[in-house]
């Protein structure tokens, strides 16, 4: 009996000692990550410092593309003002990863005119009786007052919802606001068919019922991938892809792919060093763009990009944060207007 009570005793104390030991663990382990918790957000915010450097050493050409250093490309020409920077990058107890991604290559949903926004959702393949429906409820999405337009629908539209909400009535700051404007569908947005359970569980919905509409086509792309709500308001014929190219007005597919063709240069393939550029917008014509089409379009392009999302990845141990942030370029100094993480 005493043998027993005693290897009763030892297995209990063993339990015990485990049980401790695996709690000190977890408390040790709490207590890293709290300390680290303050190291990531610096080393974020000095990975926002290390884009704005990166912004700045080929500052000094006439155009932004594919092939720059900010965009991972070879970069083009000498570096003068700093060293090669690698990636990911050493920082204090653990190292960064930064990528960043110009707006310009993107359509700004906050300044597209009219006619801009139509002919995107007519070559997105909406329904040609949905495209002054869904035009005109982004408009007043965006405008200041409470005036609806014809097709469109402000904050007593929204009212009525199961969830009622209001017309923002100002630009957006996320892209994803457009699931809740009358006539986007989930497929629309971002392709994947799902109801919209974000910003507090708001429901999606489509032309006010919540539900996909049953009659709906396949999207020839979807409004991610051709919309931000930041930029200058001009798309980057250097950094667009084909499906925002072709969005504007009087260009077609084939156009767009012999814009993208033209600036990857003879290994048609972008980000490499025989890339070839358009220098200015006036370039564009070497791309085989019909003459009579090159006036119309003249006013929503650039070569050059000022607005640009930066993604900095912090890493100490096991520990990972990711940090966005937009930067604003207008000059020689960049500027962070927006700091966040996930």
């Amino acid at each position: 009996m005493a043998v027993i009570i005693a290897l009763v005793a030892v297995t209990i104390l063993t339990i015990l000692a485990g049980a401790f030991a695996l709690s000190m663990k977890v408390e040790t382990h709490l207590a890293a990550y709290s300390n680290n918790d303050e190291k990531l957000l610096w080393m974020g915010r000095a990975g926002m410092q290390l884009a704005c450097l990166k912004l700045t050493q080929e500052n000094n050409l006439p155009y932004d593309s594919m092939n720059m250093r900010w965009a991972g490309g070879p970069g083009i020409g000498a570096i003068t003002n700093a060293d090669p920077i690698p990636d990911p990058y050493p920082l204090g107890d653990g190292s960064i990863t930064v990528k960043i991604i110009d707006l310009e290559r993107k359509i700004n949903i906050n300044a597209a005119a009219p006619d801009l926004l139509q002919s995107v959702l007519q070559k997105q393949n909406v329904d040609a009786s949905q495209i002054s429906v869904i035009s005109d409820c982004i408009a007043d999405w965006i405008d200041p007052d409470d005036v609806t337009r014809p097709a469109g629908a402000e904050s007593d539209y929204y009212q009525g919802k199961p969830i009622p909400y209001n017309a923002k009535n100002a630009p957006m700051d996320d892209i994803s606001e457009l699931m809740l404007i009358k006539g986007i569908t989930p497929k629309m947005f971002d392709g994947s068919g799902q109801e919209n359970t974000a910003n507090g569980g708001i429901p999606h919905h489509q032309l006010g019922v919540g539900h996909t509409f049953s009659g709906e086509a396949d999207y020839t792309f979807t409004d991610v991938d051709v919309f931000t709500p930041f930029g200058s308001g001009k798309v980057n014929i250097n950094t667009a892809s084909s499906a925002v190219l072709q969005t504007l007005p009087m260009m077609d597919s084939d156009t767009a792919d012999a814009i993208v063709r033209f600036r990857a240069g003879p290994d048609g393939q972008e980000g490499t060093d025989d890339d070839t550029p358009f220098q200015n917008v006036n370039m564009i014509s070497a791309s085989g763009i019909p003459q009579q089409n090159i006036g119309p379009i003249m006013q929503f392009i650039t070569t050059k990009s000022t607005t640009f999302e930066v993604h900095v990845t912090a890493t100490i141990g096991d520990q990972k944060r990711e940090f966005i942030g937009i930067i604003f370029r207008n000059g020689r100094t960049p500027q962070v207007v927006e700091f966040y993480w996930q």
